[in-house]
This record gives structure tokens, C-alpha cells and sequence, in this order.
């Protein structure tokens, strides 16, 4: 679920939102959902939901401490970050919003689906199956409260 303190960062509507998983299959979705966005000038909120096991590494982790959720946070905000540059470049032409949510992918993206004038995400994540849809993009078909946009893995 996307907190109180990650709420700013989705505004108010008409925002194009897009889930990330930082596979190559979801680093699809962030580009076309980049090019929706610049085509309707609206802001981009990247959604990069994540748990304590599957966060980087806080930058002052070592053997035997434990990191705190704010840490946490913040390396996966890090890692968000400069993947973005990674796929959309340092000067993209749009705004964008990161948003690191401390939840599952499923309700960290129907909950931003409240605000956005369309939510978009890969057809599979970083567990490809053999079934037509990944389970967080069907699990989004169901739930989402707008419109959204499912977009293919080539060669599928």
C-alpha cells in the first residue's frame, strides 16, 4: 500500500504511472509509459514496490547490522534513481516521480491507480511464466480503478 508519505508524490491525477521491478521486461514498460506521458504532458510516477528482502543493500550495511526501514528506503530510492537515468536518460523531457513502496507490487500499484490517468506495466516482471500475464499485470486488470496498459514482452 502506497503510505501517507508517498502519497505527495502521485499529486493529483492525470498522472501516467508505471510499475518497476528493475527487469529488462518492466524497463519496457517505463519507456513507453515515458513516451505516453510526454505525448500528454503529464508527470511520470515510476512505482517501485520492494520488502526488506528484496531491497538493495543500505549504503552503511555490514555484517551483523540491521538496517532501519528509512535506510531501506532510501538505497531502494537510490537504486530506482539511477536505473531511471539508466533507461531514460539524465534529461528525460518529462516530469517524473519516483515512488519506492514498502508493499507488494499488486497493492502498491491499485492504490496509485486512484490518481492516474492511466497505469501501465509489463506483461511479465521479473518472473517470467509461461502464462499469458505475470501475476501482479493480471492481478491489476481486476483491481485497478482506470484504465491501463499492459505492454507485451517482445518476442512473446
Amino acid at each position: 500500500m502506497v503510505s501517507r508519505r508517498e502519497e505527495h508524490l502521485l499529486g493529483v491525477g492525470g498522472c501516467i504511472v508505471v510499475g518497476d521491478d528493475g527487469s529488462a521486461e518492466s524497463a519496457t514498460a517505463v519507456r513507453w509509459a515515458a513516451e505516453e506521458a510526454r505525448f500528454r504532458k503529464a508527470p511520470l510516477v515510476v512505482v517501485r514496490a520492494w520488502t526488506i528482502t528484496t531491497a538493495p543493500r543500505p549504503v552503511h550495511w555490514e555484517p551483523g547490522y540491521v538496517p532501519s526501514e528509512d535506510e531501506f528506503a532510501s538505497a531502494v530510492a537510490d537504486q530506482l534513481a539511477a536505473d531511471l537515468v539508466d533507461m531514460l536518460g539524465e534529461s528525460p523531457g518529462i516530469e517524473i516521480r519516483p515512488l519506492p513502496a514498502h508493499s507488494s507490487p499488486e497493492e502498491a500499484l491499485v492504490a496509485a491507480s486512484r490518481e492516474a490517468s492511466l497505469v501501465v506495466v509489463g506483461s511479465h516482471g521479473r518472473h517470467l511464466a509461461s502464462a499469458l500475464l505475470g501475476s501482479t499485470s493480471e492481478h491489476l486488470v481486476r483491481h485497478a480503478h482506470g484504465p491501463i496498459a499492459v505492454v507485451p514482452v517482445r518476442g512473446r
